[in-house]
């Protein structure tokens, strides 16, 4: 059976630590969404390092565990893309765009997932 909710949701922010992907955050939205489970939130910060998360989320999420994005919502170049796994959603953003739309501050109420970077 293919990884989901938590599980997944690690994995996903361990690819993006792993590409070198900027303020990681995991958190639970059970009982906050009936969008997902677990928003994953990373920034990257250059055109070409947001394109490198993408696809190292997405390659190395299937290439370990089998689980493939069921949708994604946006490119690189609009600087906010969406990989949507259905119980969990990855949020592959520009610095700016998410100071500007703080994402943090309209998921205040969710529970953040602790999870161990990479040094």
């Amino acid at each position: 059976m293919a990884i989901q909710g938590e599980e997944l949701a690690l994995a996903c922010a361990k690819a993006a630590d792993d590409i070198k992907a900027e303020n990681i955050r995991v958190w639970d939205m059970r009982g906050l969404s009936n969008l997902t489970d677990y928003m994953v939130v990373c920034s990257g910060t250059s055109m070409p390092q947001l394109r490198a998360i993408l696809r190292d989320v997405a390659g190395d999420v299937e290439e370990a565990h089998g689980v493939k994005p069921v949708n994604s919502e946006g490119k690189a170049d609009t600087r906010w893309v969406v990989l949507d796994y259905i119980d969990v959603m990855v949020h592959v953003m520009d610095q700016e765009l998410r100071d500007f739309y703080g994402l943090e501050d309209l998921w205040k109420d969710a529970k953040e997932v602790t999870w161990q970077q990479a040094s």
